[in-house]
């Protein structure tokens, strides 16, 4: 059984009214300060941005795909290259998802938004050939050809990879399912979690930590024997993942359904949710780590954060902007936030130039951290509430 020795999660404060904390993540790739936010480098690039350009924004860790990578450029050639760090130039944390999502979700396009409660639409993923005890198969998105992942290759694969922290092999249900089905899903997901952990053991040479993976839909008894199943299992953290509601307030009553139990010592990540007000909400549930591809994904749409903006965003791409002599924000100590005008940026968005996603991108990664290391200071001076307001002034 693993002791995860080269990785350690040390809580440094709770909140008195709340289960929000502050906590130190350990690994061997560095150590960052919790709540954290992890962005996506889903194709070995966080998108728009160099290694360089994230350190100048001050990110403490990012993540990738399996999924994408076995599909392009395939984990044993970047098993090859030294691992994905070595590969793509980042020093610093970073973790793997399982493969799961992306295959349930991703087959054409139209279960992501689904999955996270967006949309009514049924399953549509012709890419998904089969799912069973064993796992599931695909057809690559790149050439046709049928591809299988079960939980010990999810393992192999992440292994190959080499991030820091991975997920456990697990189904993501959409909205739609009904209960019977979640319950089955969700029981067929910890007998792959099982498997997940006897493969992981049986490789371990310590320079990775496994997250097992809370499901069960957006019933209450299911998520509660989903996360106390991670509570008894020799993971190292808990990520909460799969369908979460239809509304905002069904996500909140999915989350606070896990949260009295799960594992109360080790980190917690929530998959794919990271809006500015996702993260006031859910560090109050005891989140640690976000992660999300909304930051960049909004760049390249000509949005950027703004701190105090009750939308979160502005557009850049309004006709207001165009003789806007006035920086995205000065606030964000980087050249992206405080050298170029918001008329300049409209400008390279009318034009479409790349160069409009690249500033927006960084300023809005670099805001983001901002946004963590400012929520971090809140908790240690309990005024987490009296932050909120500073940054969403409608809200509270």
């Amino acid at each position: 059984m693993s002791d995860y020795s080269n990785f350690m999660f040390e809580i440094t404060k709770r909140d008195p009214k709340s289960r929000a904390r502050l906590g130190r993540l350990k690994t061997p790739h560095g150590t960052i300060e919790t709540p954290n936010y992890i962005f996506c480098g889903t194709k070995a690039t966080v998108k728009n941005m160099s290694p360089a350009q994230l350190k100048e924004a001050r990110s403490d860790i990012i993540l990738s795909n399996t999924y994408h990578l076995m599909v392009q450029p395939g984990c044993e050639l970047v098993e090859q290259m030294g691992g994905l760090h070595k590969f793509m130039g980042w020093d610093g944390p970073m973790l793997t998802d399982s493969g799961g999502f992306q295959v349930f979700s991703l087959g054409e396009g139209t279960m992501a938004n689904e999955i996270k409660g967006r949309s009514n639409k049924g399953y549509d993923n012709k890419s998904l050939l089969s799912i069973s005890e064993e796992g599931c198969s695909f057809k690559s998105y790149v050439d046709g050809r049928k591809i299988n992942l079960t939980p010990e290759l999810s393992m192999k694969y992440q292994r190959q990879i080499g991030a820091d922290l991975i997920m456990q092999f697990d189904e993501c249900t959409p909205y739609h399912v009904d209960k019977d089905y979640t319950a089955r899903s969700m029981e067929m997901s910890i007998r792959w979690g099982d498997r997940c952990l006897t493969e992981f053991n049986a490789h371990d040479d310590g320079a990775q930590a496994l997250y097992g993976i809370v499901q069960g839909g957006v019933y209450p008894d299911l998520r509660r024997f989903s996360s106390e199943y991670t509570k008894d299992r020799n993971f190292f953290g808990t990520a909460i993942g799969g369908c979460l509601g239809g509304s905002d307030e069904e996500m909140y009553e999915v989350v606070a359904s896990c949260a009295p139990y799960i594992h109360l010592n080790r980190p917690v990540h929530f998959l794919g949710i990271g809006r500015i007000k996702d993260v006031f909400t859910f560090v109050r549930l005891g989140i640690d780590t976000f992660d999300c591809v909304i930051p960049t994904r909004l760049a390249r749409h000509g949005a950027a954060y703004i701190k105090g903006e009750p939308r979160e965003t502005i557009n850049l791409k309004n006709a207001r902007y165009r003789t806007d002599e006035s920086p995205l924000d000065e606030r964000v100590d980087i050249p992206a936030s405080c050298n170029f005008s918001k008329a300049y940026i409209h400008h390279l968005l009318k034009a479409n130039e790349l160069l409009a996603s690249q500033i927006l991108s960084q300023h809005n990664i670099a805001t983001i951290n901002m946004l963590m290391r400012e929520v971090r200071q809140a908790i240690a001076n309990d005024s987490l509430d009296n932050l909120e307001r500073e940054w969403l002034p409608k809200r509270l």
